[in-house]
């Protein structure tokens, strides 16, 4: 198993180069170095290992093109339930990724997830680093999102979940709740967070005894859900929206497409 290493040759380091041509975000291909996936001249990466362009990489033994890299692409998603973020599922069911765009290199990285049952907004990118940036815990991105509940929820049970609850995981709360409207089984509520562990908002909730039967993420960031995006149809963002999360000013690779010309909706069985 490959470890550690601090170096100082010139170049760039391997997983910020390998996520620069869209194979995965930093995060992911760290990952595939400390599982022994990268190799480098033919021998196991190590992380913190710089390269150049005279190297020669691989992952899992397939030689890897260190191309310039494309420009950045960003899609807005609105995923259905009922859909997986994997890129392959054991179980045979149907992923985001069966709906998008093909690439002439690299591929679609998923920032961040929504489990099965859960919908709405969801960004996906060529840019590894990017993807990074987005999911990175350090940069406080807030997430808002749409959940109908069903239970009794009173103002002292709102004001613990503004103040934080401990979870198994550690403590967490809710930034802001406002009320959605609706009685009994069809009571919504807007919560936002800022953090994106694994179903967060459903285990706040859960921590009061209270059931999440629909959840719809309506905010990622900066970046609102359209409303014209039904669910299954995506848009790529435009400059104005992908310069809004990169940090820097971008020039999109298309025009967006219009709610017109976005790609149907297909029903799966």
């Amino acid at each position: 198993m490959p470890t550690e290493r601090k170096q100082s040759a010139a170049g760039e380091r391997l997983h910020k180069v390998l996520a620069q041509v869209g194979l995965g975000s930093r995060r992911q291909i760290e990952d595939w170095i400390r599982a022994g996936r990268v190799q480098v001249n033919g021998q196991p990466a190590v992380l913190g290992q710089s390269v150049t362009g005279a190297d020669r990489i691989a992952v899992d033994g397939q030689p890897v093109t260190l191309a310039a890299p494309a420009k950045t692409r960003l899609l807005i998603y609105h995923k259905p339930e009922g859909e997986v973020c994997t890129r392959h599922d054991p179980q045979g069911r149907p992923t985001v990724f069966d709906r998008l765009p093909p690439l002439p290199a690299g591929r679609w990285i998923s920032v961040g997830r929504l489990d099965i049952n859960s919908s709405g907004l969801l960004l996906l990118t060529t840019d590894g680093a990017l993807a990074n940036r987005l999911m990175h815990p350090s940069n406080n991105l807030q997430r808002e999102y749409a959940v109908r509940v069903s239970g009794e929820v009173d103002a002292a049970m709102l004001e613990r979940l503004r103040a934080g609850v401990e979870l198994e995981d550690g403590p967490a709360r809710f930034l802001i709740i406002t009320d959605g409207g609706g009685e009994g089984r069809n009571h919504w509520y807007n919560v936002t967070v800022d953090e994106g562990r694994n179903r967060l908002v459903r285990r706040l909730w859960a921590s009061q005894g209270i059931v999440v039967s629909r959840l719809l993420r309506v905010r990622f960031g900066p970046l609102q859900l359209p409303r014209a995006l039904s669910r299954g149809q995506y848009r790529e963002a435009t400059a104005a929206e992908l310069a809004s999360v990169s940090g820097r000013p971008v020039t999109a690779s298309r025009p967006p497409r219009s709610s017109g010309g976005l790609k149907p909706t297909r029903r799966h069985g």
